[in-house]
């Protein structure tokens, strides 16, 4: 057995780094790479996998994780602003999408049981599907990426009550005092779950991290999302949907970024077993016996949800350039797709055959997703582009001293002035219009996402004295300090901070040397202001300084309470206090030395 186990993580591994480079190569995208190892590897191409059940069970819990880390970075605030996506344009996707999917059933000559099972599972998506391109192409914060995952967690949510009808339409329901019972024990978790991440999980965490053993903490955050997991299967709940809720809870932890480290290398090396396991499960034999059929079936089921998500995505109010995508993103059908008709068979609703067809077709949808976003990318995004975006420049390999990400106003300056200070410089921007004119000027200036690890290892990264952090968006620049620190611990970093929650967040992450982007400008303008009122230059100068070094104090001192609103409130209040004695007694200590001040 061991030596079995052994040999499937060998074939595992093999066929991943094989299909996906060459994949990712030929602009098919990772999924597809994974999707077409599956295929060659598994029982119907090379036989070299046959337990295909038992790995897509093991491989669900890479949806688990992922969830988990989504949640992470949702705050219940965050979450309960998206309240009304989450449940309206959820409940309208599988709403419009079942219907439609029903009503196409019973026109084939279904059971009405059996059409309304079919619908309901085909107008779940593929959360790993979906989630995973949105994170590779980084789009969940755009529109179309909010929009996707409201729809998906819901779906999550909907699946529990369709698994839990199958068998009420097949006659073997349970009693109605077992359903409450159920409901009961849901609850009691949910309940269970949300204190348990308020007053228990941090307290745990920070006993942990004393321990000072990174393998420690590694261990527990899996623990404590296979148990979660685990309790909430045990409930007849989502798994992923558990998880997610869980991170959730722990999104405003001290510890959120080091459990996210921890965990993304299990997450990305699970979902593409995951990938794997789906394109094993692709049953030939059926495809096979009525090839048009099912291919009939394929396309019809992916044109009806394509066009209800397209029509939707126009009431959701997504841009026109992202609506195709949106449409296609979700096109396919789900992981709980299997589920639901596996239950189907057992509730003998479905007959063998009809459950092995939608399996089959379930699966084809996965497959031919990556080719539609790849289709999109090809003939339908550049129409949108109008000319102004590109691939991303390919780097030789740079060995300057400093590397600057991100060359708008603030960028500018500081490359200017170690550029004229002879000091080599590469940078990395996202404007192309921005680059071919700095280009003419003769600066050294790249196109593509600096999160990239891959650009930043041909920016020289591994080699560089210094990385400047000047990009203007919050949430892209910490992206790009999280991926330094994981691949470059020992790159210098110095960053511009947008405002106070910037500074402390780049706090947090180790960075030391920061400069708030509009503190020094104000600063100077204050003495200005000074001098015009009468103010001595030296005065005005020693005033804005005193004010500048107890500002820094004042900071530092609330860092470490930062996330306690009241003692951050109470701290701050001190410190205006504070400042205000302490102008006080200058100007009465400066007022009989006016005639020494120099102007």
């Amino acid at each position: 057995m061991q030596h079995s186990l052994l040999f499937n993580a060998l074939i595992y591994l093999l066929a991943a780094v094989v299909a996906v480079p060459v994949a990712q190569r030929f602009g098919l995208g990772a999924v597809l790479g994974y999707l077409l190892a599956g295929m060659a590897i598994g029982p119907w191409g090379l036989r070299l996998i046959t337990e295909v059940d038992d790995i897509l069970h093991f491989s669900e819990f890479g949806v688990v994780l992922l969830l988990f880390l989504i949640g992470l970075e949702l705050d219940p605030k965050r979450l309960w602003a998206l309240r009304k996506p989450i449940f309206g344009w959820g409940s309208a996707q599988v709403g419009a999408v079942s219907a439609l999917l029903f009503g196409a059933g019973l026109l084939l000559g279904m059971d009405w049981r059996a059409a309304l099972i079919a619908a309901l599972g085909l107008s779940l998506s593929s959360t790993a599907i979906a989630l995973a391109t949105l994170g590779e192409r980084n789009l969940l914060k755009t529109p179309a990426g909010s929009a996707g995952f409201s729809i998906l967690l819901f779906q999550d949510i909907a699946a529990i009550p369709m698994i839990a009808i199958v068998p009420l339409l097949g006659g073997v329901g349970a009693a109605g005092g077992n359903g409450w019972l159920g409901a009961a024990k849901v609850f009691g978790v949910i309940a269970g779950l949300i204190v348990a991440g308020r007053f228990l999980m941090r307290p745990i965490l920070r006993i942990i991290a004393k321990t000072d053993m990174r393998e420690i903490f590694t261990a527990f955050a899996l623990l404590l999302v296979i148990a979660i997991g685990l309790l909430m299967q045990m409930v007849g709940m989502s798994m992923a949907l558990g998880t997610f809720m869980a991170g959730v809870l722990l999104a405003d932890s001290e510890y959120r970024h080091a459990l996210e480290s921890d965990l993304e290398p299990f997450k990305g090396l699970l979902l593409g077993l995951f990938f794997i396991a789906v394109g094993m499960s692709v049953d030939f034999g059926v495809l096979l016996a009525q090839p048009l059929r099912i291919l009939s079936f394929v396309a019809l089921f992916l044109a009806i949800k394509t066009a209800v998500l397209y029509g939707l995505s126009k009431r959701f109010e997504i841009p026109r350039a992202q609506q195709a995508l949106f449409a296609f993103l979700l096109s396919q059908g789900g992981e709980f797709a299997f589920v639901v008709f596996g239950a189907a068979a057992t509730a003998e609703i479905f007959s063998p055959e009809t459950a092995s067809i939608l399996v089959v077709v379930v699966a084809l949808s996965m497959v031919v997703t990556p080719l539609l976003l790849l289709a999109h990318d090809r003939l339908i995004a550049p129409a949108f582009r109008g000319g102004k975006q590109r691939d991303a420049d390919a780097i030789e390999a740079q060995e300057n001293h400093v590397i600057i990400a991100g060359f708008g106003r603030f960028g500018q300056i500081v490359g200017r002035l170690l550029h004229a200070n002879r000091i080599g410089l590469t940078v990395l921007d996202h404007d192309p219009d921005q680059i071919d004119l700095l280009r003419t000027f003769g600066f050294k200036v790249f196109y593509g996402d600096v999160t990239r690890t891959d650009l930043l290892h041909a920016a020289g990264a591994a080699k560089a004295q210094a990385l400047v952090v000047a990009i203007d968006d919050v949430e892209d620049s910490l992206a790009l300090v999280d991926a330094v620190r994981r691949e470059f611990p020992d790159l210098p970093i110095m960053a511009r901070a947008r405002n106070v929650s910037h500074l402390y967040d780049l706090m947090d992450r180790g960075v030391t040397i920061l400069e708030r982007e509009t503190f020094e400008a104000a600063l100077q303008l204050g003495r200005q202001v000074l001098q015009h009122l009468g103010f001595g230059a030296y005065h005005a100068r020693q005033v804005a300084m005193k004010f500048r070094a107890h500002n820094i104090r004042s900071l530092n001192a609330v860092y470490p309470f930062y996330k306690d609103q009241a003692q951050r409130v109470s701290m701050a209040k001190q410190a205006r206090d504070e400042l205000t004695e302490m102008f006080a007694r200058d100007a009465e200590a400066l007022d009989n030395e006016r005639s020494k001040s120099w102007d």
